[in-house]
Order: structure tokens, then C-alpha cells, then sequence
């Protein structure tokens, strides 16, 4: 056994991933603080064809110096656009027929492991601030609340982490 070489992978182009067939779903980034945080959103999104980043509220957004240290050049390959209200852009994406997901602990939340999205559905996923979450109004106008199973101390992952880990099972288990 031994380790892949770069231009072994069989990765395609920037040109070829704006070109290529996404996933159905999107993620919106409401008033995420870190910058290495979303350029680490960026760089997930780019792995997995997520069809495009929503950069909402106080969000960083490229081109800065610390995104591109974690997105190593994704913030060009992933379709991105910032809007300053994020309440506004879910009524937007509804009328799109996007299901709204919140990922954040509530009182009816459903277990990540436990929520089987659908081929033909388009999602947009959710994730607030590092220390707050997501906001009151937007769990409220959320479909479906995600809560990422823990057993640990801790009441939280760090958001990308959380992107990772939810992205994942979702593109996993639409490719099932």
C-alpha cells in the first residue's frame, strides 16, 4: 500500500466542477465570526458538490487572506453569494422549493442518523454562530431541525466540523 499522489486523484478542473452536476443541496452560513471557518465550509463544499454557499449576515466573505488559507482555492470552484438578512433568503429558497434545515439542538429536533433526505428534494442547510447557534426566528422558520447526535461533555462541535459530519451523511445517503 501506499499514498496517492496529487495527480493521481483524478480531480477534475475549476472549469469542470463549475460545469459538473451538484448535489441538491446548499448551505447558508448565517453570522459565522471565524474566517478559517468558512473557508473550511468552502473547502467542504467543493469535495462534496455542494451546489452553492450563502454567506449571511456579519459572515466573512472571499476574496480574504484567512478563507483562502482553509479553502486552498475552493471559494473559486463553489458558487457563493452574501445577503445581509438570511430571513429573507429562506422565504426566497422556499418559494424555490427548498427544504429549510436548521442544524442546531431544539425541542423537536430530529437525529441527523435519523433523517433520510430524498433524491429529488432540494435542501438548504443551516448553520449559525460559533458561540449563539441559529438564531430563534430562523429554527422557527426552519422545516426541519437536524441535531447532530453527541455523547460527550461538550454541547457543541465546532461549525465546521458540523458542516462536515452533516454533509456527509447527506450526500451519502443520497448516493445510497
Amino acid at each position: 500500500m501506499r499514498k496517492l499522489k496529487n495527480e493521481e486523484l483524478g480531480r477534475i478542473s475549476v472549469e469542470e466542477f463549475k460545469e459538473a452536476k451538484k448535489s441538491n443541496v446548499c448551505i447558508i452560513l448565517d453570522d459565522v465570526r471565524s474566517l478559517n471557518n468558512v473557508g473550511s465550509v468552502f473547502r467542504t463544499s467543493d469535495a462534496f458538490m455542494i451546489e452553492k454557499v450563502w454567506l449571511c449576515g456579519i459572515t466573512g466573505k472571499p476574496p480574504h487572506r484567512d478563507i483562502q488559507k482553509t479553502a486552498l482555492g475552493a471559494t473559486e470552484s463553489v458558487e457563493w453569494e452574501h445577503r445581509k438578512e438570511i430571513l429573507s433568503l429562506i422565504d426566497e429558497l422556499k418559494t424555490e422549493g427548498y427544504e429549510i434545515i436548521s442544524v442546531e439542538q431544539a425541542d423537536k429536533s430530529v437525529s441527523l442518523k435519523d433523517f433520510t433526505p430524498q433524491k429529488n428534494s432540494r435542501y438548504a442547510l443551516i448553520f449559525g454562530n460559533e458561540v449563539f447557534g441559529v438564531k430563534e426566528e430562523v429554527v422557527k422558520k426552519s422545516d426541519v431541525v437536524l441535531e447532530i447526535p453527541q455523547q460527550g461533555t461538550k454541547h457543541s462541535l465546532n461549525i465546521s466540523v458540523s458542516v462536515g459530519v452533516v454533509v456527509w451523511d447527506f450526500v451519502s445517503k443520497l448516493e445510497a
